[in-house]
């Protein structure tokens, strides 16, 4: 009996804390998630419908040139603005934890403060910064660097600017947090061992930080791969990644299983990197102990 009421005890608060997330990730995540799933095997009726009928035909349109060129450039910009985030924020994130902390405070609200502010306003600035008769092409011509201004609105090049400035914050907040809990004693134990700081740093704080900088790649990664809203501000329709595509098929084109299809591309590769950090994660944990 004490076994039980002990038993009891412990697992009804433990479940009355955890009943309601489970259930709001049932209902709101896994639930949505089967359902596209489900959706990407189904077919297009003649007029936008789903017919409710198996098929592959979706997971085959992926394979066109067509889709499959987007999908590829996809990855590739989405890796570009990874990698460029970490280069910047790397040494940011280390600035700042080395900084007191009252000073480190005020720097990452820094990085905060333009997500204050409506997305749509920050993308017109960029819109406005670049346009041809703007800031940017007037400084190139009063500089003699130009003859004629240059066409940086709707490219890939200002797509890609937009993505870095939206996804950089996604970066430094982990690292800052890996780089903020390393241990001073291994550093000062490297210097008096002889180590140079580029010796320290590369053979004990960056193998030591790169948990936060897998973070950073998931954090970066996944949203930098479904992003649409930053390619139809600044891409102006000409620039073209997955998240465009999927929303455009679940809006304007009605054609949901490849929308679907396209959404459970994203999920397979969003499980893939989640799969490899929680491996990675694992190794760490035997590393330590």
């Amino acid at each position: 009996m004490n076994r039980k009421n002990n038993f009891k005890k412990n697992t009804l608060p433990a479940i009355a804390m955890a009943g309601p997330v489970s259930l709001w990730m049932i209902l709101f995540v896994a639930l949505p998630m089967l359902f596209i799933i489900y959706i990407s095997f189904m077919s297009r009726g003649v007029f936008g419908d789903v017919v409710y009928e198996f098929s592959t035909d979706s997971y085959k349109t992926l394979l066109d040139s067509v889709y499959f060129k987007v999908i590829v450039k996809s990855i590739r910009a989405a890796f570009i603005t990874t990698v460029l985030c970490l280069l910047a924020g790397y040494p940011f994130a280390y600035y700042i934890a080395k900084q007191p902390k009252e000073k480190a405070s005020k720097l990452i609200m820094l990085i905060m403060i333009p997500f204050w502010t409506n997305s749509l306003m920050r993308l017109n600035s960029w819109l406005l910064l670049f346009q041809t008769s703007g800031p940017v092409n007037s400084i190139l011509q009063s500089t003699g660097i130009v003859d004629a201004p240059v066409g940086f609105v709707y490219t890939d090049g200002l797509v890609m600017l937009g993505m870095i400035t939206n996804m950089l914050p996604f970066a430094v907040l982990p690292m800052y947090s890996s780089i903020e809990k390393l241990s001073k004693s291994l550093l000062e134990a490297s210097a008096d061992l002889g180590a140079s700081r580029r010796e320290t740093f590369f053979n004990i704080t960056l193998p030591l930080t790169f948990p936060g900088i897998f973070s950073s790649i998931i954090l970066v990664f996944i949203p930098s791969l479904g992003i649409y809203t930053v390619t139809d501000m600044l891409g102006g329709g000409k620039v073209l990644y997955i998240g465009n595509i999927i929303k455009n098929q679940f809006g304007a084109i009605r054609n949901w299983p490849l929308g679907a299809a396209l959404s459970v591309l994203l999920i397979v590769i969003t499980g893939l990197l989640i799969f490899i950090y929680t491996r990675f994660a694992k190794i760490e944990d035997m590393e330590v102990v």
